[in-house]
């Protein structure tokens, strides 16, 4: 599901991803395994249908999050396998010199479709754990994220979940979802009240409030993750969620563009009611490895992942600023705005801290609406 791009802009995103891999470190190979008739075939070791228990798959790996995402589990010494989308994805990769001498130790790359069910069961097969970064994209990189999408979203969803569950080394997914998926609720705070309306894992946006405003990437991000937690639901897969806020770091302008514009619809909203966060994509990817470790003992459910609030006219010029976006969060530089929700990210926070509170629920009211 990639974004069509400049070539100008594409030659930039790939100097800045061939960057991040040089500080990342490590000199090695890639390995790509392709059947000749542009199928996908796994690695010899996985084909007793056991897993390595550092093996895993990425989704959307050379996304602005997945590939974050590859380069912590990288480091931490698990061998990644990254599932493309397109001919263009293998392209940049190579180009980003993952491959061949200056390439990485342990990831390797095969092509597979998130909306193709056997494709997705190929590239998961011998992997113990996916993460699923992949996310649906406006193919104009305009971000047109429509209703349409919306649905495509869920799809691929219940695809990725089904191909853990059918494949049989696979035990875990992590499943990226967004802190939209938790926040837009009709009438959602109390103005009158002395304490600010807590918003935490247990939230969850309300799809016909999200079709109301026409926040389609919203309602994309609810329906995908309410689709991914029933299809797991009592089938042989543990899942978590992570919900990341608007996910900024070096190069998000130019590599998260279009998701950063269609996160930002009814930001206005979102800053007034103390709901606009954002989050370093280091720290994503830290929260997606560090939940994924955990799952074997303490780790369920969702988990929201944001590191600063933005309360002021002044910050909210400034995220226009990054992002080339006047007037898109803000129209008043000077304005403070009172607390009346507070975000709560306590799950995630105990977890990266200690990683020994016990988990006593992992599901979650996902009815149908």
């Amino acid at each position: 599901m990639g974004v069509l791009r400049s070539t100008e802009s594409l030659e930039a995103e790939i100097e800045e991803m061939r960057e991040t891999l040089l500080r990342s470190g490590g000199i090695g190979r890639t390995q790509v395994r392709k059947a000749g008739s542009g199928s996908v075939r796994r690695r010899a070791d996985g084909d007793s249908g056991v897993g390595d228990e550092r093996t895993v798959c990425v989704t959307g790996g050379i996304s602005f999050v997945g590939f974050a995402v590859v380069n912590h589990l990288l480091d931490r010494g698990y061998t990644v396998r990254l599932a493309l989308e397109t001919h263009e994805d293998m392209d940049k990769l190579r180009e980003t010199e993952m491959f061949g001498e200056m390439g990485r130790d342990g990831v390797w790359a095969v092509m597979a479709s998130v909306m193709d069910l056997e494709s997705l069961c190929r590239a998961f097969d011998g992997c113990v754990g996916v993460f699923h970064t992949s996310s649906v994209v406006d193919p104009g990189g305009l971000s047109g994220y429509s209703k349409h999408m919306a649905q495509m979203e869920v799809r691929a969803a219940e695809l990725v979940v089904e191909a853990c569950v059918r494949t049989q080394s696979v035990r875990r997914c992590v499943f990226t979802s967004s802190l939209l998926a938790c926040i837009w609720r009709e009438n959602s705070t109390s103005r009158s009240s002395r304490r600010p309306t807590i918003v935490d894992e247990n939230c969850w946006s309300d799809q016909r409030e999200c079709r109301d405003k026409k926040l389609w990437f919203a309602l994309g991000k609810t329906m995908a993750e309410k689709a991914a937690w029933r299809a797991a639901r009592g089938r042989d897969v543990k899942l978590v969620t992570v919900c990341p806020a608007l996910v900024t770091g070096p190069g998000f302008l130019r590599r998260n563009s279009t998701s950063s514009i269609a996160y930002l619809k009814g930001a206005q909203d979102m800053l007034t009611e103390g709901l606009l966060a954002t989050v370093d994509v280091e720290k994503v990817a830290e929260a997606h490895v560090a939940v994924y470790e955990a799952m074997s003992s303490t780790a369920c459910g969702r988990y929201i992942c944001y590191d600063h609030v933005i309360r002021s006219g002044q910050e909210a010029a400034e995220l226009e600023r990054q992002l080339g976006l006047p007037n898109r969060v803000s129209r008043d530089a000077h304005a403070d705005y009172p607390t009346w929700v507070e975000l709560s990210n306590r799950k995630l926070s105990r977890l990266l801290s200690s990683g020994r509170r016990r988990c006593t629920y992992d599901i979650y009211s996902i009815t149908q609406e």
